[in-house]
């Protein structure tokens, strides 16, 4: 009996840090690393990447760290790591640290968000009818300038559930980023506060936008 309830406390146990120790992971990813030609192990090494620097603080994970955690053996997962920075879904970035001049790497996940989103956009492309208007510009680029420096992972996650899950326009989170810079807030809170308002009020275009921004920018000010 003792033995049971001691499995039953373990396995409540598991289950529990299976729930709070969850990485995100990009649906739009899962959804696309097929079309972006990417194999299970290089897919597989990059969620690990994200697991590393998003829960674990660790932006460069040695090679052993990563092998340690994959299936794959060290020469298979080597050459996965290999093509990523050759096939530009992964960049190294070097920074020295202001206080003490040591010299630092991280692996940037940036282009593997940009080329995810390419991706997408081209999907989205094929699907609309061709009378529509397409959007030419990449959201990630335009956020990019707006602020003045590179996004963090979060950010790009942010932007992918908005074009992903919310299934937000691109034209329409592009005039909610003109909105933010309107008002001074040029902060992704802010912008997804724009966006949701504007999905409660039926607004899902750049034109309803711009006319329901018009009629109400002398009101009451979206929430922080």
């Amino acid at each position: 009996m003792r033995r049971k309830e001691q499995g039953e406390r373990l396995e409540g146990m598991a289950a529990t840090m299976l729930r709070e120790g969850s990485v995100s992971v990009p649906a739009l990813l899962l959804q696309t690393y097929a079309q972006l030609k990417l194999s299970e192990t290089e897919a597989m090494l990059l969620i690990h990447l994200m697991a590393f620097q998003d829960k674990e603080g660790k932006p460069f994970p040695t090679m052993d760290e990563l092998v340690s955690r994959m299936s794959a053996g060290p020469e298979t997962a080597i050459k996965a790591l290999q093509r990523l920075v050759q096939q530009q879904f992964l960049q190294i970035d070097e920074e020295v640290d202001p206080a003490t001049g040591v010299l630092s790497e991280r692996y940037n996940l940036m282009p593997l968000y940009r080329k995810v989103a390419a991706m997408w956009l081209e999907q989205r492309l094929r699907a609309e009818p061709p009378s529509r208007p397409e959007p030419d510009k990449d959201v990630f680029t335009v956020f990019e300038k707006e602020f003045a420096r590179p996004l963090t992972p979060m950010e790009c996650e942010t932007i992918t559930q908005w074009l992903d899950q919310d299934q937000y326009p691109v034209p329409l989170i592009l005039t909610a980023l003109k909105e933010a810079v309107f008002a001074g807030k040029l902060h992704f809170r802010y912008i997804d506060r724009i966006l949701l308002e504007w999905s409660r009020n039926r607004v899902f275009t750049q034109e309803q936008a711009k006319e329901y921004t018009q009629k109400f920018r002398g009101g009451r000010p979206l929430s922080k």
